[in-house]
């Protein structure tokens, strides 16, 4: 049956060594780069060397896939399908879902909290709104509903801008490219790779405050587990915008969840609790099951996975 649509992304995309080589040099070295001014003004480092590190981290694997890029000289058309620039075969499944993930991240991110609540990880005061008032004194219920809702429905906006320059570089480009090993071992590996990628940032204390390098494996399997279930949607919708929205949502509702919801008196245990601690680990790998499980045996529609590249 003739396919009017446009040529599809490929699911299984072989590279060189080369390509391998050049990506993740330019991703983590640009990484260590970015942290330049986040270290030099350890242990006291003011807010904004700490927003440099993250825009210049953020950006690193978006050059990744640029550099491998100008050194293929592949088509341009035939790479943002194949990067999931595009949204896939099927424009409406992947916008449908790239909404629902708008939605579904605050959702998953609640539960986290909730269960690390009624396991005493997050104490949690939405009554007195302890740790919310340390930010805004005086806040009302109603004020916190609004600014709740704002971080919602517009801070995955703002926060997709940095999250694009990770997500074309990690979920993108390297996925499908690791999808030779099959699925599992593509996500499992995709995730440690982001995990560790993380380092300058977690060794500075940023995620897990005063842990030094046991942090870094740590928050690599809160990487696998979100990334597997950010994998997942980029590759049964070939696209890479519903991880883009879900990472951007994940870094800018978590924040605003946590502070609502948290009480001064009793911080948070960020190790067993939250969405980066054990309960997280667990909340998102079973959606990550959930998504693998309902899509047996193939991890997109309408992806070819031997299309051969086209190049100039």
């Amino acid at each position: 049956m003739t396919n009017l649509e446009s040529p599809p992304t490929r699911q299984v995309i072989p590279a060189r060594p080369a390509d391998f080589l050049v990506f993740l040099a330019i991703a983590f070295g640009g990484a260590w780069l970015a942290a330049i001014p986040l270290w030099s003004a350890l242990p006291n480092a003011p807010g904004s060397a700490l927003q440099t590190t993250l825009a210049g981290m953020q950006l690193s694997p978006a050059l990744g896939v640029l550099a491998v890029w100008l050194l293929r000289r592949d088509n341009a058309r035939a790479w943002a399908r194949d990067t999931g620039l595009t949204f896939g075969g099927r424009p409406g499944r992947a916008l449908g879902v790239t909404a629902l993930t708008w939605l579904a991240v605050p959702v998953a991110v609640a539960v986290t909290i909730a269960i690390s609540a009624a396991a005493g990880l997050f104490p949690v005061d939405l009554a007195g709104l302890s740790g919310y008032r340390q930010v805004f004194p005086g806040a009302t219920h109603a004020f916190a509903a609004t600014g709740l809702a704002i971080a919602i429905v517009v801070y995955p906006v703002l926060y997709a801008i940095g999250a694009f320059g990770e997500e074309w570089g990690w979920r993108g480009w390297l996925l499908p490219r690791l999808m030779p090993l099959g699925r599992t071992k593509a996500l499992l590996l995709s995730g440690v790779i982001w995990g560790v990628w993380h380092a300058p940032l977690t060794l500075a204390g940023y995620h897990y405050p005063g842990l030094g390098w046991w942090g870094v494996p740590l928050f690599t399997a809160a990487c696998v587990a979100t990334g597997s279930v950010l994998g997942l949607l980029r590759l049964r919708t070939a696209s890479v915008w519903p991880a883009v929205i879900g990472h951007a949502a994940i870094n800018g509702t978590m924040p605003a969840l946590y502070l609502v919801a948290s009480d001064a008196r009793h911080p948070a245990d960020p190790v067993l609790g939250g969405v980066f601690g054990v309960v997280g680990w667990l909340v998102f790998g079973a959606i990550a099951l959930l998504l693998a499980r309902s899509s047996p045996g193939r991890s997109t529609a309408g992806m070819a996975a031997t299309r051969p590249a086209v190049r100039r």
